[in-house]
């Protein structure tokens, strides 16, 4: 059998435009936003008692651990994926006032969402700010200001950066000016006097978490556009970056501090973010290492679908292993303390629970696999 000819197309009718050929997707963002949601579930299920490795628990005071990255690479991935959104509304015509208000109910649903699961945490219904709330309202301040150049997206960053540290260094608190200590800062101050009464606590966070989400777009933009010089230009401003943030930090006028998105915290994360961004796409995406791609594959699968990674994982572990209660050695408890109990048992403490966390962190892995074969994907 032969295949029928292509119908010719009707006259006049013009070419599709290369333009609007949706380009593959960036495997290295998709595996690295996938490295952030396993380290996420990996140290919000740690199971190890006092032998918790200290890099998988947050810095005690101020400091900086693989932990205290997760936040905010998930800010930096979402930055990171501006410039491939916004080509894409571009290619569908998306712009001007429409843009706005794309990125404006994206933002909204994000919010409720985030809402949500804060209440479903807490037990109590909430519109606070919590981890989705503040992305939000970062990622939509990053997206309204994602159509600047790349120079004066850096720009801005900068700016909100000084005008945050002037604010950390010359504010005021109730035991002096310029006091930077975790429970005595302008932060601090702040919030106890205006916010926490308006249910708005930690609103000043979006000032550098957006950033950190422009330090994000900046770096990636380099990649959407297929610049041949995209891998030395990640491996300048990733060092950059880092030496800027543990400089300054080493400097001892602002500390590393995830409690209060230091200056110094935010160009830290943003530099080890970025030298991870390149790392992922000299392996899958430069066409320099064979077989690169698929090394990394298990990651994209959560990469793809980092929201319902989030989400789902929170939601099945308040519904389920924290309420259900089972019975166990003649006593009842929540299902996840019986399961734990339970590797404990068998294997010992320490085996039991890295068995437990491992298992926890493959479970959700796999969960996100079946949703991917079959197309699943939680989008807003």
């Amino acid at each position: 059998m032969t295949a029928a000819p292509l119908p010719a197309p009707p006259p006049g009718a013009a070419a599709a435009e290369p333009s609007a050929i949706r380009p593959p997707r960036l495997i290295a963002l998709d595996a690295f936003r996938g490295l952030t949601v396993l380290l996420m579930l990996l140290v919000n299920n740690v199971s190890l008692g006092s032998r918790t490795p200290a890099q998988l628990m947050h810095a005690p005071g101020f400091g900086m651990t693989v932990t205290d990255l997760v936040f905010p690479w998930f800010l930096y991935c979402a930055g990171a994926a501006l410039p491939f959104s916004l080509a894409a509304m571009t290619r569908a015509g998306v712009t001007g006032a429409a843009r706005v208000r794309r990125l404006v109910e994206r933002a909204a649903l994000l919010y409720l969402l985030g809402a949500f699961e804060t209440s479903v945490t807490t037990h109590t219904f909430t519109l606070g700010l919590g981890v989705l709330q503040l992305i939000a309202l970062a990622t939509l301040a990053g997206a309204l200001l994602g159509g600047l150049r790349v120079r004066w997206q850096l720009l801005v960053a900068a700016a909100l950066l000084a005008g945050y540290a002037a604010f950390l260094t010359l504010g005021v608190h109730p035991a002096g000016v310029g006091i930077v200590d975790e429970t005595r800062n302008p932060v601090q101050a702040l919030n106890a006097a205006v916010l926490s009464p308006l249910g708005l606590r930690g609103l000043l966070s979006v000032i550098p978490t957006t950033a950190l989400v422009l330090l994000g777009a900046a770096a990636a933009t380099s990649l959407q556009r297929r610049d041949a010089r995209a891998g030395w230009y990640l491996l300048g401003l990733g060092v950059l970056l880092s030496v800027m943030g543990f400089g300054w930090a080493a400097s001892g006028h602002i500390p590393l501090s995830k409690t209060l998105w230091t200056p110094p915290y935010i160009l830290s994360a943003a530099g080890l973010g970025t030298l991870g961004l390149l790392v992922a796409w000299l392996l899958a995406d430069s066409g320099r290492v064979p077989g690169g791609a698929a090394v990394l594959s298990p990651l994209t699968i959560p990469g793809r679908n980092a929201l319902a990674g989030y989400v789902l994982p929170i939601v099945i572990k308040v519904w389920i292993l924290q309420d259900w209660v089972v019975g166990w050695a003649g006593r009842a408890m929540p299902m996840g303390t019986a399961l734990l109990t339970l590797a404990c048992t068998h294997l010992g403490a320490l085996a039991g629970g890295l068995t437990y966390t491992l298992g926890y962190v493959l479970a959700v892995w796999l969960g996100l696999a079946w949703m991917a074969r079959r197309g699943l994907i939680l989008k807003l």
